[in-house]
């Protein structure tokens, strides 16, 4: 069983309850950043919900869902717009943060004709190359020497962007996790660490993944900072993620964050967490729930009602009911597509193969509308 432990080196801002604690500095939020936080926040509260209840419909054919981790997902929102993100595949509210639309979002779900991804990848796989997001990739790791050398071309290129990744604590076992943590300390690559650690990589809980005390501990035999944040906290998360941005971008390296946070439901829609956990364990951490926590502070500030609630609610709602009707319908992407962006300049062997399927029969699938 997953403890919920709270070592004194935790950075927090607010209580279980929602509460500012004694002495804390608060983030300098303005009434509008915070409003929208939460309007994110809810947002992938709202997606998560109707996706996984498509998903048992046997309408979509796989989801992940981010509940309980949602304030994580904010360790984005003191980058700029120029900054790089290499996400891990549950860090939904970081796209809608950075402005990923909800179209996108279920077209990418049902690798549609209007999919970004051109249906090249599985679902909650996305991509945005005009918000610096880079293609989730199921492979654990991958992105995280991705990320330190984009940050370390920004350096050597005289920019002052700073790349960061997300991953879990499973990642940390991977040799991606150790390459890319000793370059970035070694050569002082800009670029941010977030360890989500959920307490669980799929079945495998987070005492087996190291004999360490934190996976923040990790960071000091890389010469670099390692800081231990409640992850159920968004206003710690903007906190210390800011602290590191500034770090990096002012060229001081990097720096190693573990959200300390809990996958309140299974890894995804194929997993029944039943299995391998206590069915108890969850109720240690449903007052800690990130969504709570933050409405109760807004509510103090007098920032919440439960109208705003109500109506932020329906506007999601029919954002995604109206993304669903438009995407039924859309037909897959074309066939064509498939050699596209294979090469900046298609080749002719390239051109060849698809000029030949372009002139076989066709039989009309199964599956079409």
């Amino acid at each position: 069983m997953v403890a919920v432990q709270m070592q004194d080196d935790l950075r927090r801002v607010l209580d279980d309850e929602g509460k500012l604690l004694q002495g804390v500095k608060v983030p300098q939020l303005s009434e509008d950043t915070l409003g929208q936080i939460f309007d994110v926040m809810l947002m992938v509260r709202v997606m998560d919900d109707r996706m996984m209840r498509l998903q048992r419909q046997g309408r979509l054919g796989f989801y992940m869902k981010a509940i309980g981790e949602e304030a994580s997902h904010f360790a984005v929102a003191p980058l700029r717009p120029t900054d790089w993100v290499f996400p891990s595949y549950r860090e939904q509210g970081a796209w809608f943060w950075r402005g990923y639309t909800v179209t996108n979002f279920i077209n990418q779900l049902f690798g549609n004709e209007l999919d970004p991804v051109k249906g090249r990848q599985m679902p909650v796989h996305h991509t945005a190359r005009d918000l610096n997001l880079v293609s989730i990739s199921s492979p654990v790791g991958t992105q995280i020497p991705q990320a330190v050398g984009a940050a370390h071309a920004a350096k050597i290129m005289g920019k002052d962007d700073v790349a960061m990744t997300f991953f879990g604590e499973g990642t940390s076992s991977t040799g991606e996790f150790h390459v890319a943590m000793n370059f970035a300390g070694v050569y002082k690559a800009p670029v941010v660490f977030v360890c989500r650690n959920n307490g669980w990589a799929i079945s495998v809980a987070a005492n087996r993944q190291t004999a360490a005390k934190t996976f923040a501990s990790k960071a000091v035999g890389y010469g670099m900072p390692g800081i231990r944040v409640d992850g159920n906290d968004v206003l710690a998360m903007i906190q210390v993620s800011t602290e590191a941005i500034d770090r990096a971008r002012g060229g001081d390296g990097p720096t190693l964050i573990e959200a300390l946070t809990y996958r309140v439901q299974g890894h995804s829609s194929s997993d029944d967490p039943s299995v391998y956990r206590d069915p108890h364990e969850p109720d240690a951490w449903e007052k800690r729930d990130p969504l709570n926590r933050f409405r109760t502070y807004l509510k103090h500030i007098g920032l919440w009602s439960e109208e705003l609630e109500a109506g932020i609610t329906e506007r999601h709602n029919q954002a995604i009911s109206d993304a669903l009707a438009a995407a039924d319908k859309l037909g897959p992407p074309p066939i064509e597509s498939m050699f596209e962006e294979v090469y900046e300049e298609m080749p002719w062997h390239i051109a060849e193969q698809r000029d030949w399927l372009l002139r076989q029969a066709r039989t009309k699938s199964p599956h079409a509308h």
